[in-house]
C-alpha cells in the first residue's frame, strides 16, 4: 500500500475517534456542572475540559470566559478549532474522499452523511440544540462509521492502518478523559473521597459507557481505585488504556508479518504494553494519577511519531 493511502486511512480513523472524545468531554463537564459548588465557587468544570483537550489557549484568545455555551461552540462547531467535532468529521471525510477507492460504499456514505449532518446542525439556532442532543448525535454517528468499517472493510493492510489510528487516538482520549477529573478543583483537599469526589468518578464512568461493565467486573462499592483499574488496566474493557495499546500492538504485528520487517513502532508499542502490564492501580495512585497519565500521553505521542516514520508519508492530516 502507498504510504499516502495508509496515512489517509490512519488519520481518517483518528479524526472519527477524536470527534467522539470531544463530546464525551462535554458530557463530563455538563454532568459535573449540575452539582452546586458547596466550596465557595473555585471549581470550573468547563475550563477543566479545555485544559484536558489541550485547546485552552486558543479558546481564551477567541472566547474569553469559559462558560457552557462558549465551550460547547468551541468543542463542537468551531472550524477554527482543529479538534472540534465539526473539524474532525470534516477532516475525516476529506481523508476518506482522497482514498475513496480504498473504502467500501457503506463506509464512505457514513462519512459523507456525518459531514453533511454536521453542516445542517451548524445552521440551526444554537439555543435549540441541547448539549445532550449533540452528545447523542455524535455517539450514534461515530458508531455508525466504525460499524460500517467493521462490517464491510477487507482485513488487509488498510484495515490495520485504520485500526492503528483508531486505537492510538482512543488511548490518548481515554487518558485525557481520566485526567479531566484532576483538572476539576475540589473545594478542599479534605473532600477527596467525599460525595462530590465519588460523583465525579461515577460521571467519568458514565461518560465512557462503563457503568454496566464496571458492575459486571467488580460489583459492590464504586471506588476510585476500581474505576482506574477498569479504565487503565483491564484488558476486557474496550476503552481501557491497556486494551487500546494491545490493539495497536496486534495490528503493528500484522503489518510486520505482512511486510516482512520489524520497525521501531513495533518496539515502542511493545514497550508501552509491557509498562502497563507491570503496574497496578495502587501503584498508579502512589506515583500520582495525573503524572502517570501525562507520561502515558507522551509515550502515545512518541508511538504515533514512530508509526508515522515507519509507514506514513507524514503529509496527510
Amino acid at each position: 500500500m502507498l504510504s499516502r493511502t495508509a496515512a489517509n486511512l490512519y488519520w481518517m480513523s483518528r479524526y472519527v475517534e477524536r470527534a467522539e472524545t470531544n463530546v464525551r468531554l462535554l458530557e463530563v463537564a455538563a454532568r459535573q456542572a449540575l452539582l452546586p459548588d458547596t466550596g465557595g465557587g473555585n471549581r470550573n468544570e468547563w475550563e477543566s475540559v479545555l485544559l484536558a483537550s489541550g485547546t485552552k489557549p486558543a479558546f481564551d484568545q477567541k472566547y474569553g470566559e469559559a462558560v457552557e455555551r462558549n465551550v460547547e461552540t468551541h468543542l463542537f462547531f468551531d472550524l477554527d478549532n482543529p479538534s472540534s467535532v465539526a473539524s474532525c468529521l470534516t477532516q475525516a471525510r476529506e481523508n476518506g474522499r482522497i482514498v475513496r477507492t480504498a473504502l467500501t460504499t457503506q463506509v464512505w456514505e457514513a462519512l459523507n452523511n456525518a459531514w453533511s449532518e454536521t453542516r445542517d446542525l451548524a445552521r440551526q439556532e444554537r439555543s435549540s440544540l441541547a448539549t445532550r442532543d449533540l452528545v447523542d448525535w455524535t455517539l450514534r454517528t461515530t458508531a455508525l462509521i466504525r460499524g460500517s468499517m467493521l462490517a464491510t472493510q477487507l482485513r488487509n493492510d488498510g484495515w490495520d492502518f485504520m485500526n492503528i489510528g483508531t486505537y492510538l487516538e482512543r488511548a490518548d482520549s481515554t487518558a485525557r478523559l481520566i485526567d479531566v477529573k484532576y483538572y476539576v478543583l475540589l473545594p478542599h483537599v479534605s473532600m477527596v473521597g467525599s460525595g462530590l469526589d465519588n460523583y465525579q468518578w461515577r460521571t467519568l464512568l458514565r461518560a465512557l459507557n462503563g457503568t454496566r461493565a464496571f458492575s459486571w467486573v467488580y460489583g459492590g462499592e464504586v471506588t476510585a481505585t476500581k474505576i482506574v483499574d477498569l479504565l487503565v488496566l483491564n484488558r476486557i474493557f474496550p476503552r481501557s488504556l491497556v486494551s487500546s495499546v494491545d490493539e495497536v500492538v496486534a495490528h503493528l504485528e500484522r503489518l510486520g508479518r505482512a511486510y516482512g520487517r520489524t520497525t521501531d513502532a513495533q518496539a515502542a508499542a511493545r514497550s508501552l504494553s509491557a509498562r502497563l502490564a507491570a503496574t497496578d492501580a495502587p501503584a498508579i495512585f502512589d506515583e500520582g494519577l495525573h503524572d502517570f497519565l501525562q507520561d502515558f500521553m507522551r509515550e502515545v505521542g512518541a508511538l504515533g511519531i514512530a508509526v508515522n516514520r515507519a509507514y506514513l508519508s507524514g503529509d496527510a492530516r
